[in-house]
């Protein structure tokens, strides 16, 4: 059976805005998941769900969802969650 392969670089993801965004983060495990996210979104409300930890226990990863404005808003939110010296990853 032959993969068929999609190439989707060029094209541009279409979200109706405002819309509900979910980032992974990825964060130590010694850190507080609710410090870092209010630390980055101040007053605006948002949800997190526990969502794994590693194989160790070293870092755990959280789902973080909240309303986004436009496309520079929810861009602008990945970075500075990025930035966060507890943050590992951000998907």
């Amino acid at each position: 059976m032959e993969e068929k392969v999609v190439d989707l670089s060029g094209k541009k993801l279409e979200i109706t805005y405002p819309a509900s965004w979910v980032y992974k983060v990825i964060i130590n495990s010694h850190c507080n998941i609710h410090h870092v996210v209010k630390n980055v979104l101040g007053e605006r409300e948002f949800t997190v769900q526990k969502s794994n930890n590693s194989k160790n226990k070293t870092y755990e990863s959280f789902k973080v969802t909240i309303l986004v404005h436009n496309d520079d808003d929810r861009v602008a939110l990945y970075h500075e969650l990025k930035k966060e010296d507890c943050v590992k990853i951000v998907l």
